[in-house]
């Protein structure tokens, strides 16, 4: 079959599927673009002439969106199934860095097309190339290879054959999934070859659910049946996995609480007993202390990041164990623990038959539910908003909206306060309510994932909840939600700076350094008056609907009128800082932010007299 290169990828990519548990879903399920002389006549051309069945295109406004858009879809669609970007040569390219990153850092699987340089180097250089003295080879895209879990520079057509193979068993693996990067020299794309018809035959990827060593098994069973007082962490990979039910089940039956991470925040509902809130910086008063004097700790799908651990000063029984459960080698060892190398359903479900019968203490389950109304009452005091005429605090912005979704809801956030509020506060009352980035924490994920997460779940609604740091890094997505019709609800709280690394700075010795937006003052300091911003009227110029909310009633009258909302809409509300009275409750474990050893300033003295005391606490788990 004679196609050109592009041809031949599109076609392969449109005939790939994956299975799991009977289900199968297309791989690679549409492609998001922005053209440039480096794909517009080859991977251009190949879809136009594929058409919108074989292969669906959505037309984007920045490469990082793009990118967070296909990790927002392949998330909220159990990474069975993906979207690829495709891009031109030189800065549209290297913008897809930022977004490969955070896609691999989450284990999230994305195809990167960008278009290169010549192979055959016609002229040299060309139109945005990078010359690189000491290396003809090289290119821009190379900067893709350490943000990627598979590279490949396809440099004559028949390299396509084994490395779009390579591509596909990467993207479809659990265990290796994130960014796969196929870059395309321009002259290639548009080259012609006779392709066996073997390639374009349809292909099912399987993925897979592997049972544990029955050696580590048993170990991992004997230690649950030691322990007094265990605890599970819950992560991403128990979401990954579909392994919510065997969770509830194993909690249930053997009545050990769950403590969850942002990635796996909501793999039990808030209600469910033994669900005990977030672990580490930003989680609960209750799964702080039971990490403090758990005596082992079974980590669930989780990479165990220093939020979770609390910069390793969070387990203290001197005591304590671990069990990974984790389908990475990688992360199932770490902490010193006990390997479960295997899928978190089957090896959840394996448990709770081989330990039947058993139970903690009926004394543990009492304290910890106690431990956990108790948290629930700050949480109502952090979201209780009595005057309606008051401007909202950022809890009670959440407490408005806690008071409004259903199950069917969807909210995204990724950085800036808004993760710290979410993870203690929020209560998630379905497995995919609560969507959080917070592997990488990338500001400007929020809208452009959203309209990937909404065209994996149409027709429910899908919150973007933004500060005004991160609306100004990456709004411009709102375009695509526009042209294509889908109805986010974008939620701006305006600040008027980088408020939580500006709460940061004050407590490491930083005094908020630069993090307001002001105009300077007289002895050159952002402490000016502030900045004349609009971003309800920006938001209004890119095509959304806008409803601006200046207090609390306000507000619940206008997110009511968002969730309905054919059209992508934008709530705007400016927020107050909250008294120690009515904001959520403080960090619960410390996180390490390494503070100045010497300094002239007593803020900074002060921050690092308590730093050297929380980092006395932390101790390696050997």
């Amino acid at each position: 079959m004679r196609l050109t290169v592009a041809q031949a990828l599109v076609r392969f990519l449109a005939r790939q599927y994956t299975e799991r548990d009977g289900h199968r879903s297309r791989l690679v399920a549409a492609t998001w673009g922005i053209f440039g002389h480096g794909n517009v006549a080859g991977i251009g051309q190949a879809l136009l002439e594929a058409g919108p069945v074989a292969m669906p295109f959505l037309q984007g406004r920045n490469e990082q969106s793009m990118v967070h858009a296909a990790v927002g879809y392949a998330r909220q669609s159990g990474r069975l199934s993906a979207h690829a970007v495709t891009t031109s040569i030189g800065p549209g390219a290297t913008n897809l860095v930022t977004g490969a990153a955070l896609a691999t850092v989450n284990r999230i699987p994305v195809l990167l097309l960008p278009g290169d340089t010549f192979a055959t180097r016609p002229a040299d250089p060309v139109l945005q190339q990078l010359e690189v003295p000491y290396a003809g080879d090289l290119s821009v895209n190379d900067a893709l290879r350490p943000v990627s879990r598979y590279f490949d520079r396809i440099t004559r057509p028949e390299a396509l054959l084994p490395a779009a193979l390579q591509a596909m068993r990467v993207l479809s693996d659990p265990v290796q999934c994130g960014a796969v990067t196929l870059a395309l020299p321009q002259d290639v794309q548009a080259q012609a070859y006779d392709w066996p018809e073997e390639f374009f035959a349809e292909r099912v990827w399987g993925v897979r659910r592997p049972r544990a060593d029955r050696a580590e098994f048993a170990a991992a069973a004997d230690a649950v049946r030691a322990s007094v007082r265990p605890l599970i962490i819950a992560g991403g990979g128990v979401r990954h996995s579909g392994a919510q039910a065997a969770l509830a089940a194993f909690a249930e039956a053997t009545g050990i609480p769950v403590a969850v991470t942002q990635a796996g925040k909501g793999v039990l509902p808030y209600h469910h007993p033994a669900e005990v809130g977030g672990i580490g910086h930003t989680g609960s008063a209750t799964a702080a202390r039971l990490a403090r004097e758990a005596d082992l700790v079974i980590a669930a799908g989780t990479r165990l990041s220093d939020f979770t651990t609390a910069s390793a000063t969070l387990f203290r029984n001197p005591a304590v164990r671990f069990i990974g459960l984790n389908l990475d080698p990688y992360d199932a060892h770490k902490l010193a623990a006990r390997p479960l190398v295997a899928d978190a359903r089957e090896t959840l479900d394996e448990l709770r038959d081989t330990l039947w019968g058993h139970r903690v203490d009926p004394a543990y389950e009492a304290a910890y539910g106690a431990d956990k109304a108790r948290w629930e009452a700050l949480v109502n005091r952090a979201y209780a908003a009595p005057d309606d005429d008051a401007v909202p605090t950022q809890a009670q912005v959440l407490g408005l909206l806690d008071g409004l979704v259903d199950a069917d809801d969807i909210l995204v956030n990724a950085a800036g306060s808004l993760p710290g509020d979410l993870h203690k506060l929020w209560r998630a009352r379905s497995a995919d309510q609560y969507h959080l980035e917070y592997g990488y924490s990338c500001m400007g994920y929020e809208i452009p994932a959203a309209i990937g997460v909404a065209l994996a779940a149409p027709g429910r609604p899908v919150w973007a909840l933004v500060g005004d740091g991160t609306y100004l890094m990456n709004p411009t997505e709102m375009v695509t939600a526009v042209q294509e019709g889908v109805p986010i609800k974008v939620v701006i709280l305006d600040n008027h700076g980088y408020a939580s690394i500006g709460g940061l700075s004050g407590a490491v010795g930083g005094e908020g350094f630069a993090t307001a937006y002001r105009f300077r003052a007289a002895d050159g300091s952002y402490t000016g008056d502030p900045l004349p911003l609009d971003l309800a009227a920006n938001a209004a110029s890119l095509g959304m609907a806008v409803i601006r909310a200046r207090t609390i009633g306000d507000l619940r009258k206008a997110l009511a009128e968002a969730r309905v909302a054919d059209r992508p809409t934008c709530v705007y509300a400016q927020t107050r800082t909250p008294d120690t009275v009515s904001g959520p409750p403080p960090a619960q474990a410390w996180w390490d932010v390494p503070v100045a050893e010497t300094a002239t300033r007593a803020s900074a003295v002060e921050a690092r007299e308590e730093y050297d005391r929380q980092a006395a606490q932390r101790r390696r788990h050997l």
